[in-house]
């Protein structure tokens, strides 16, 4: 049952985080709106997508978004909450914070801050401040700056775009970065995606398997305060060691915590607060991968632990109180089964995996990203989409 005395809310972009999102709140009374939210995301009883008016691009969020947001159509939800589940979503946010802000609730931010974080130079060069270890990396230009930095790069090399929502409209479907083995393939990659009008640079690969890889989760209130702490670490990715995570497990790990606490304090960050690092084998150090401020992937991974972020998020845009409990279940499971299961094959190929070993990995209580019992449609609903997809590859093939 929906409550009156509850503002509703509006999501912009995103996957399984924004269906997490919906789930915990509109449980909760809450009525949830998506703005640009994946297709099967829409189909759940818990959220109602607000359409682009006719004229305005789907590809374009970061001018549609707020002229949908500012405009007619979103008459009726003035007060209401907005979140980001997607860079985009943050962008939008940041960018239009004040005109925002007559219209709707938004969570306590640093704007320039959370701009920086989105930018992966930005975010790479503040962590340097912060005496926060990061892999080596260079702002590549344009050809005299490969030629400039030829003999000090090291391969493998990651060709990382400096926004990854650029990148990911650009080149949708693909993985977040590139990989370059040697010179003659850093070359055609970073052509590619300059040519495409995207910015990069360029990061030091740092080898070893995905279970090498952490993160931190916190929220950060307006006097600059940690309200929960909580840390979880990915077995596996697809494709391997670059990819998306496929698997993951909770467990507590103060290091992680103390290293990422020292780049959200150095740069003054606000609201949610995630850092993702790879413990370098060659030295044993935590080495930054990136930071997101915003609700990720595995945002149902924390609610099912205990960490309900949605909800805390939530009841501080409202100023109303919904503590954390400070202890959280570690050893809980997240998984992605068909992407899993890729990763397996991949894995057991090069002869890293047995089947034993990846079963064996799999024998404990899982959580799903998308099945729900008591929300079934968005799983059945992409399920679906999934196996009409593979048909087709198989007969274009």
């Amino acid at each position: 049952m929906m409550r009156a005395d509850l503002p509703p809310v509006i999501v912009l972009g995103g996957e399984s985080n924004a269906l997490s999102i919906a789930r915990r709140l509109g449980t909760m009374g809450v009525r949830v709106y998506g703005i640009g939210v994946a297709p099967f995301v829409e189909q759940s009883r818990h959220l109602r997508p607000i359409p682009l008016p006719p004229g305005l691009r789907t590809a374009d969020q970061e001018s549609a978004w707020p002229e949908l947001l500012l405009g007619r159509a979103t008459d009726h939800l003035q007060g209401a909450v907005v979140l980001a589940a997607s860079d985009a979503g943050i962008s939008v946010l940041a960018r239009n914070r004040a005109r925002l802000l007559d219209r709707f609730l938004l969570d306590v931010s640093d704007t320039s801050v959370q701009l920086d974080m989105l930018d992966k130079l930005a975010t790479y060069r503040s962590a340097v401040e912060a005496g926060v270890p990061t892999p080596r990396f260079w702002r590549i230009d344009g050809p005299e700056d490969l030629d400039r930095y030829r003999d000090e790069l090291v391969f493998p090399l990651i060709v990382k775009p400096l926004h990854s929502h650029t990148y990911q409209a650009a080149f949708p479907g693909l993985s977040k970065f590139r990989v370059a083995e040697d010179i003659d393939r850093l070359m055609a990659e970073h052509g590619e995606l300059t040519e495409a009008g995207l910015a990069v640079m360029l990061v030091e690969k740092i080898e070893g398997p995905d279970d090498l890889l952490c993160s931190y989760y916190t929220y950060i209130d307006d006097t600059g305060a940690s309200t929960f702490d909580f840390t979880k670490r990915i077995v596996r990715r697809h494709p391997p060691n670059m990819g998306i995570a496929t698997y993951h497990v909770t467990d507590w790990n103060p290091e992680v915590r103390d290293v990422a606490l020292r780049l959200f304090k150095h740069v003054g960050l606000r609201g949610v607060a995630n850092a993702e690092f790879k413990r370098d084998r060659r030295d044993g150090v935590l080495k930054l991968i990136e930071c997101n401020a915003r609700f990720t992937a595995a945002n149902c991974l924390l609610a099912a632990a205990g960490i309900d972020l949605a909800r805390h998020v939530y009841h501080q845009v409202i100023g109303r109180s919904y503590p954390l409990p400070s202890q959280y279940r570690t050893g809980l499971r997240l998984l992605y089964p068909t992407n899993d299961l890729r990763a397996f094959r991949m894995l057991r190929g090069a002869g890293e995996l047995s089947a034993g070993e990846w079963l064996r990995s799999l024998a404990h209580p899982q959580t799903f990203p998308y099945m729900d019992l008591r929300d079934p449609k968005p799983a059945v609903v992409r399920g679906l989409h999934r196996v009409r997809r593979a048909a087709a590859q198989v007969r274009g093939g």
